[in-house]
């Protein structure tokens, strides 16, 4: 039975601004397809203008029901995870969520207050993520489904007795 969950390590970056509102932005730029044995929030690169930092690991959990989006991810040409920072106090930062459904991401991106980006989805994830939809994937037909015809009569009157606060309890 394939796992419902992989763990990534999530790489952010603190980007050094030019604007006269704020100094640097931070983002997640990148994931691993594990864990490294390294503290977290440990800073591995530094350059004038950027420094990455190891931001701790975190559980991708897998649900059933959201088969056909992971679908969507894989063959999407550039198979993505999207990472959530979520602002601590002036300059501390959190994981707040990592998710391989694009449309949780897209919903995410859409809240204040969080930095969202999708960055690429590791080849190993990639496989989890597979075998994960060939496991569960159940593929449900689209029915369209059919309007009652409207009773204009019905309409009129308001239904049995209930217009103008008939039978509402007024």
């Amino acid at each position: 039975m394939p796992e419902n969950h992989f763990e990534v390590g999530v790489l952010v970056a603190r980007r050094r601004l030019r604007g006269p509102w704020a100094s640097h932005a931070w983002m997640p730029v990148a994931v691993l397809p594990a864990a490294p044995p390294v503290a977290a929030w440990t800073k591995l690169s530094e350059t004038e203008e950027e420094a990455v930092f190891y931001a701790g690991a975190f559980d991708v959990l897998l649900h059933p029901a959201e088969t056909s989006h992971y679908r969507d991810n894989l063959v999407s040409g550039r198979p993505a995870l999207w990472v959530a920072l979520r602002k601590l106090d002036e300059d501390r930062y959190e994981v707040a969520a990592v998710t391989a459904d694009p449309y949780e991401g897209e919903s995410m991106a859409e809240g204040i207050g969080e930095i969202v980006e999708a960055v690429p989805m590791p080849v190993e994830s990639q496989g989890v993520l597979q075998a994960f939809f060939e496991a569960f994937h159940i593929e449900r037909k689209f029915e369209k489904r059919k309007r009652d015809r409207a009773d204009p009569e019905a309409l009129a009157r308001g239904g049995q007795g209930k217009g103008r606060g008939e039978g509402r309890g007024e």
